[in-house]
């Protein structure tokens, strides 16, 4: 008779009483689809994970304190220059602490990639309809961790009090100011004061490291507890329903691949963060208000609204006695219509379909065009005023005059996504006349050399 140990008898008393056993069968044998867009997610979570370890190692030495000292640490052209604690702490990570500087660029990478995952997932999910019924609150979730994810980066390269991030912030107040009415109440809730204040960077510290974290950290948890309730959704093929999910169990095939998928991204973001320079504080100096740095951009999550703001119009309107400045339309308006507009689209897209059927089948974006059409005019459109952010850099390089370019720019936000919507849309419809509507491709099981079925695609 085999004896029972301590762990099996202790594994055994705790299975009686919260039922693990049944839950861990079931939750090793859970199917994930084999396609490798379901992956886009999970760079994402372990972009995360990694940006919450390089960030606890920056904070350990991170002083947000804007009272001014003497630089007198081994970069020597800023010998003697009157700088911020908190400006002096980075320096001090990037040339006198251990594995310092190869810290802050992976973590200043991981950021860069955390924010595009999230869109490049988020564009799956719209050009196949996965955020349709019954994933509606995961869409929101995932949108909402998308915008979250931008003000933490801008946060995040606003604490070192250089002269870039110094500049930024000053831009964002004068957004904040823009508001009517709420505006100037708004920046002395938030900021305390007149730009540059003393506890601005304090405040933006308590937001980055703590409050907006735990926030996204709360947030994804919740979208996994969704995603883990509602199942996986899946592309359309051999012995797929609305009703299964076809693919490979949690452990240990994809639970492998996964492993693997966590090992590369901190593989590519090391790689980028020992041979890549990135922000290089250094170069541009602590902040003074009355000095400006060029060239020099944001980081391209915030490029966007950089072009909406050099593109919109001169225009301020007076109403009822107040003045409602030209900074308001694109910088306020405009990213709340965005906000409002995406935040809702499952109803919208529902709405316009008349569809409001539950779905756990993806949809081939061919199958349909105008949305296909319209998610290609709106990257068309971003990637437009991303490149507008930059128009000054290209001027210089260039040779071209800057409102050349403005105005170059100004047309193309227009004409570029109305051409890409109905090139898209043509594309999409005559592939679907082609090929059909929802139909799968045409494969065959065969065995694979460990025994199990695999597609093979038919000619």
């Amino acid at each position: 008779m085999k004896r029972v140990t301590t762990i099996e008898r202790f594994l055994l008393w705790v299975d009686d009483r919260v039922g693990t056993a049944h839950f861990l069968h079931h939750a090793l044998r859970k199917a994930f689809p084999d396609h490798w867009s379901f992956m886009l997610g999970e760079i994402n979570l372990y972009a995360f994970v990694i940006l919450l370890a390089t960030g606890t190692f920056l904070a350990l030495f991170f002083d947000p304190n804007t009272a001014k000292t003497i630089y007198d640490g081994p970069y020597q052209l800023l010998d003697g220059t009157p700088v911020s604690h908190a400006y002096r702490s980075v320096m001090a990570l990037s040339f006198e602490v251990n594995v310092g500087l190869l810290m802050r660029q992976i973590h200043h990478w991981t950021a860069l990639l955390f924010v595009a995952g999230i869109a490049v997932h988020m564009g799956r999910i719209f050009f196949t309809g996965a955020f349709r019924k019954p994933r509606e609150i995961n869409w929101i979730i995932g949108f909402l961790l998308f915008w979250l994810a931008m003000f933490e980066g801008f946060t995040g390269y606003s604490l070192p009090d250089d002269l870039l991030s110094g500049i930024g912030l000053r831009i964002a107040v004068s957004v904040l100011q823009s508001v009517p009415i709420l505006g100037t109440w708004l920046t002395f809730l938030l900021i305390g004061g007149v730009f540059p204040t003393k506890v601005l960077l304090g405040r933006l510290f308590v937001l980055h490291i703590y409050v907006v974290p735990f926030t996204l950290a709360g947030l994804i948890a919740l979208h996994l507890m969704v995603l883990w309730r509602q199942k996986h959704s899946q592309f359309p093929g051999l012995g797929r329903t609305e009703h299964n999910v076809i693919g490979s169990p949690l452990f240990p095939r994809y639970a492998a691949k996964s492993l693997a998928l966590f090992m590369a991204v901190i593989a590519v973001v090391s790689v980028l963060g020992a041979l890549v320079q990135i922000n290089p504080i250094w170069v541009w100096g602590p902040y003074d208000p009355w000095k400006a740095v060029s060239p020099a951009q944001p980081d391209w999550y915030i490029g966007w609204l950089e072009g909406a703001l050099r593109l919109g119009p001169p225009l301020a309107v007076h109403l009822f006695g107040r003045m409602i400045p030209s900074l308001f339309w694109p910088a306020v308006l405009f990213p709340f219509l965005l906000f409002a507009v995406f935040l809702i689209w499952p109803w919208i897209d529902a709405a316009i379909r008349k569809d409001r059927a539950t779905h756990h089948l993806l949809d081939n974006p061919r199958d349909v065009p105008w949305r296909t059409g319209f998610g290609v005019a709106m990257v068309i459109f971003a990637f437009g005023l991303v490149a507008a952010g930059g128009d000054d850099v290209q001027a210089k390089y260039l040779h071209v005059n800057v409102l050349s370019l403005v105005t170059f720019y100004r047309v193309f936000c227009i004409v570029g996504p109305v051409l890409g919507f109905f090139v898209a849309h043509q594309v999409a419809r005559e592939l679907r006349e082609r090929h059909g509507v929802g139909k799968a491709p045409r494969v065959r099981l065969r065995r694979n050399a460990k025994g199990g079925f695999e597609e093979e695609p038919l000619p």
